[in-house]
């Protein structure tokens, strides 16, 4: 068959536009790539090892960011008021998975949905929190890690004394703003210093200046030692508190080892960037299909205990033998 000079060129557009055409047609077949909310009452500040262990949670299930998988990240910027609103932002995004890192963006997002998979993290018991029925069998469309932190209170304040034994009175900091777990915290702080004999004084900050407030306050009242609450506020500040640590001489225990890296004395806790790790990979398996109630809670069962013997020496303190050979790591 002949073609004429219009002819061809009205079948070389023809052609053109089909080509253009194929890819779209390709993609629209293609499934709409599934959305995770991480919710978290902070910032990102100080936070990529443990995005990093989400992430690898995510790709230990055939998932990567930007590739088979978006998150959509949503920081209160520890306006804890805000996590409601946050929550049922997600929601109405209709993400697959809600990642909801401490007890208050839990709850926030238990409230905000009875039907959106919610994955947590929390560092006290899920029951005794209200967010499932049972570990084993957590009923409803909420499940996660327990990754101990608040349960390990009494343990942690054994190894101050043993590494300040002198100590008599000892400075408890929380942070006011976390209604969730701060009360527990001084429930069983409280009870364990009475059965150690140790006398406490609350104080509390839930910003920067107030931090700066509390260390002045060491300052002038001399308390032996301190024991720093678990929040992730104070985990953004961790350079700030070990430094005023540090140069209020003032003996401090801390929950996880951030602190100890970044100059602190000593922590005794879990492993949080692993409990990360694994709301990724629950999060994975409920994009695969596999429902919350079906997944029972997983209880993190690694401590260490790290001590950063340099800031030892500084304070005039000699780490006992026996608290040397018990450690997971000495930092020099």
């Amino acid at each position: 068959m002949q073609f004429d000079q219009r002819t061809r060129r009205q079948f070389i557009t023809l052609l053109g536009g089909a080509a253009a055409v194929w890819p779209l047609a390709a993609r629209a077949q293609q499934p709409a790539m599934p959305k995770i909310g991480l919710l978290h009452s902070q910032t990102p500040d100080g936070l990529a090892e443990r995005l990093r262990g989400l992430r690898q949670g995510l790709k230990d299930t055939g998932y990567v960011e930007g590739e088979s998988v978006a998150i959509d990240y949503r920081w209160a910027e520890n306006q804890y008021d805000r996590l409601p609103a946050l929550a049922a932002d997600l929601v109405r995004r209709q993400v697959a998975v809600i990642a909801a890192i401490g007890p208050p963006p839990a709850l926030a997002a238990k409230a905000a949905t009875t039907t959106v998979p919610i994955v947590f993290a929390v560092p006290d018991d899920p029951v005794r929190l209200g967010l499932v029925a049972s570990l084993s069998r957590p009923g409803s469309n909420a499940t996660g890690i327990n990754f101990f932190v608040a349960e390990l209170i009494a343990k942690r304040l054994e190894l101050l004394r043993e590494l300040v034994p002198a100590a008599v009175r000892v400075a408890v900091l929380v942070n006011p703003d976390d209604t969730q777990i701060t009360p527990l915290i001084l429930r069983d702080v409280e009870a364990a210093a009475r059965s150690l004999g140790l006398q406490i004084q609350v104080v509390r900050a839930s910003t920067s200046r107030e931090i700066n407030a509390a260390f002045a306050s060491f300052a002038r009242e001399r308390p032996d030692a301190l024991f720093l609450g678990a929040d992730p506020f104070f985990q953004t500040r961790r350079m700030q508190l070990t430094h005023l640590a540090s140069r209020h001489a003032i003996p401090t225990v801390y929950s996880v080892r951030d602190y100890v890296e970044a100059g602190g004395l000593m922590s005794y806790g879990t492993d949080v960037t692993d409990a990360w790790r694994q709301v990724g990979v629950y999060a994975g398996r409920i994009l695969k299909g596999t429902k919350p109630a079906d997944l029972p809670v997983v209880q993190t069962n690694k401590f260490e205990l790290v001590i950063n013997a340099q800031a030892a020496t500084m304070l005039g303190l000699t780490v006992p033998s026996s608290l040397l050979a018990t450690a997971d790591e000495v930092i020099e």
